[in-house]
């Protein structure tokens, strides 16, 4: 399994195309070309960091990741925003191997703590992350404002 990070908007299709279908699972309309244009933005930009998966040159799995500062410990914290595996992929490590490349990623930058959320109905994905050493907080409320 080879994960890599986009660094270069050459391979922006591919990872416009799994996040789309991300989208779609949840949901959204299709929506190709705003997606890879909002994508665009995003690596340009540099509010996130982009990780493909798969095998032989095919990317079957994507996450996204935000860094921001975290004042208290003047370090950074990453929050995984999205991670997708396509429905034919699943359960061959893909996730797995992108959650171990973030975290490599982000201990090597010295970040303070790789976080995620995720629906409570979820279960898969919380027995996944579980497995992959993530832990619930129960001290933490998370609270949403929709502008």
């Amino acid at each position: 399994m080879t994960v890599t990070r986009l660094g270069s908007l050459g391979d922006i299709d591919a990872a416009a195309d799994l996040l789309d279908q991300y989208r779609q699972h949840y949901g959204a309309n299709p929506a190709p070309e705003a997606v890879a244009a909002w994508l665009r933005d995003q690596i340009e930009s540099a509010r996130a960091r982009v990780y493909l998966a798969g095998e032989a040159g095919e990317a079957d799995g994507i996450c996204t990741v935000a860094v921001v500062p975290a004042a208290l410990t003047l370090r950074t914290v990453w929050l995984v925003r999205d991670l997708y595996v396509r429905p034919a992929a699943r359960r061959r490590g893909v996730a797995r191997a992108l959650l171990t490349a973030v975290a490599e990623e982000a201990r090597a930058s010295g970040a303070h703590r790789l976080s995620l959320q995720t629906e409570t109905a979820n279960v898969r994905a919380i027995e996944l992350y579980a497995r992959t050493g993530f832990a619930a907080l129960p001290e933490v409320t998370v609270m949403d404002g929709v502008l």
